[in-house]
């Protein structure tokens, strides 16, 4: 179902339908709802358990109080899934929705529920792949609709605060969730259940939200969007890059079974600064020589892997991933390859993305 709020001087009127209507702030923002927490229900608000992608998109915001004063609501049913099964395939419907809806005057900006467990990866994704300087801002949540304090409610009327303002533009893809603004490029999640589990340990966060006010503190350095070099317009699927976490001892066959199976690249989840045992080191040479990609990042919770420090990345062909974890490094390379597989080229993406 399709639908929008009216704002008038009357009061506030849910309208079904298709039509769109200003508000008297006269600016629209599009939700697109692809499932998660912030979708989910449980049978009490005080339980665990709970499964995700329960309700749509028209019970989320009718949960929020005071969401249609700050735009004309429109809401679309892209999928209802827990983030876990998030794939390509939705991820490319999503993008492409968002350029397709960029393009019209009438839409100050987008936002899309989501849930977290994969919600880094999607923001990173649509960070490389929108083509529009409007704002472009992700929400989802940690405890489902039911519970008690549930925080997608808010985190929704935030996202959409963001989205209708001005000073959002131009800084890429964000996330809103408790209260903070956070750059795609960054964010990482880092608790499995605390609400506060979104940081951006390394670059810090962009800004703050505060009941639809916000606080800009930086821009994101490093290109996105419109300033990428990657279009999936005509993309239906993507090539295969498989991450492989490294540990002590670690097996070199897991390496040469993914280069075997049909992997187009592969990310090793590194100790220390992307480094992994001499048998993977050599494995993960042999891969090269078969023509995968090898990017290495780090399985460390912080910090950047540097080219040429520990392994000499020259002589191996091996990629550095600079700041980007593994699962983030794996979006770049999967995009990346989509253009040309050569190293050198796509060692100066990890610099720039």
């Amino acid at each position: 179902m399709k639908w929008i709020f009216r704002v008038s001087m009357l009061g506030v009127l849910l309208v079904l339908g298709c039509q769109t209507v200003e508000t008297r702030q006269g600016k629209q923002v599009v939700i697109l709802a692809t499932g998660g927490t912030i979708a989910g229900a449980a049978a009490t608000g005080t339980q665990s358990g709970y499964q995700s992608g329960a309700v749509g998109i028209d019970t989320m915001v009718a949960a929020v109080p005071g969401i249609e004063k700050l735009a004309t609501i429109k809401g679309e049913q892209i999928s209802n899934v827990g983030s876990q099964d998030m794939s390509y395939e939705i991820l490319l419907k999503v993008a492409k929705r968002i350029n397709e809806l960029a393009k019209s005057a009438d839409v100050a900006g987008i936002v899309i529920t989501h849930g977290t467990d994969t919600l880094e990866e999607s923001a990173f994704f649509l960070n490389l792949t929108v083509k529009t300087d409007k704002p472009v801002v992700m929400v989802g949540s940690m405890r489902p609709s039911t519970a008690v304090s549930a925080d997608g409610p808010l985190n929704l009327y935030n996202g959409v605060g963001v989205a209708v303002d001005p000073q959002a533009k131009g800084r890429g893809v964000l996330v809103v969730m408790n209260d903070q603004i956070h750059a795609a490029h960054s964010l990482t999640k880092t608790s499995t259940t605390a609400v506060q589990t979104f940081m951006s340990p390394v670059r810090g966060i962009v800004g703050v939200a505060s009941y639809g006010k916000n606080d800009w503190y930086s821009t994101p350095p490093w290109k996105h969007t419109t300033g990428t070099e990657f279009d999936i317009s005509q993309v239906t699927q993507m090539p295969r890059v498989d991450v492989i976490f490294a540990s002590m001892d670690m097996s070199p066959e897991v390496i040469t079974a993914s280069a075997a199976s049909g992997a187009k690249g592969i990310v090793i989840a590194g100790v220390g600064n992307g480094n992994m045992n001499k048998a993977s080191v050599d494995a993960a040479a042999a891969a090269v020589k078969k023509g995968v990609i090898v990017v290495r990042s780090s399985r460390v919770a912080t910090g950047l892997v540097g080219r040429n420090v520990e392994l000499d990345d020259d002589k191996l062909g091996f990629i550095a991933s600079d700041e980007l974890n593994p699962q983030k490094a794996r979006i770049l390379l999967s995009l990346a390859l989509l253009k040309n597989n050569n190293a050198a080229a796509i060692q100066k993406m990890f610099q720039v993305y």
